[in-house]
């Protein structure tokens, strides 16, 4: 798997700028990352239930409007982690020390990379229910999919132990480029969207809509 480096421009700030440099150093960096990482995902397939209390899917109970929305037509959910380790950590770590400047597109690979492995992932679950409709991802913290769920949806997917993912008491994950999100399986095609600046709990301090722009999550 490659650095998506347009994801990566925008995750760094920079949008569509034709920068012939940036991109170039932009690039550079990818390399030396795809070199040392790739993503890594694991999944849970579960039975779905809708409860007054939120929608239950391998012991979690999934609050607010948004999962009832998106699993409404579901009878089965996936947990999906996906996480680029440690190795990400011990690269950024190096460019920090020798440069800020490719410590931040490393940064900006990395975010960029982690989302190419849940594309992949999710390409993979489509092929395995192959007579099945999926859902948009949606990620705790996203949406009012709460932050606090994390410890349990990560112990559910037995993350420690399969990749090496923590949660912190701060509800961060270790290591940092790291995603959990839940797709759902229905048998009839899935109309309800639910990304976009609307939907995301950054929305109001996000720098990028500050810039007039957007992550490119639509």
């Amino acid at each position: 798997m490659q650095v998506d480096l347009s994801e990566a421009m925008r995750y760094l700030g920079a949008g569509q700028a034709e920068d012939e440099a940036l991109l170039k150093s932009l690039g550079a960096v990818a390399s030396q990352l795809e070199q040392i990482a790739q993503p890594k995902w694991r999944y849970r397939v579960a039975p779905v239930e809708h409860t007054p209390e939120g929608e239950r899917a391998a012991g979690l109970c999934l609050t607010g409007q948004m999962a009832k929305t998106m699993l409404a037509e579901c009878d089965r959910a996936v947990l999906l982690i996906c996480t680029l380790g440690a190795a990400f950590e011990t690269l950024l770590r190096q460019k920090q020390a020798r440069s800020m400047a490719e410590a931040a597109m490393l940064d900006a690979c990395g975010s960029a990379f982690v989302e190419v492995g849940c594309d992949a992932a999710e390409r993979e679950i489509a092929q395995r229910f192959p007579d099945c409709y999926l859902t948009d991802r949606f990620s705790p913290g996203y949406g009012d999919l709460p932050l606090s769920i994390q410890p349990a949806f990560c112990a559910a997917l037995d993350a420690q132990r399969q990749l090496g993912v923590t949660v912190t008491e701060s509800l961060l994950m270790v290591p940092t480029k790291t995603v959990t999100a839940v797709i759902g399986l229905s048998e009839k095609p899935q109309m309800a969207r639910i990304r976009g600046c609307d939907f995301c709990q950054r929305r109001e301090t996000c720098n990028l809509r500050k810039g007039g722009r957007s992550c490119g999550i639509s």
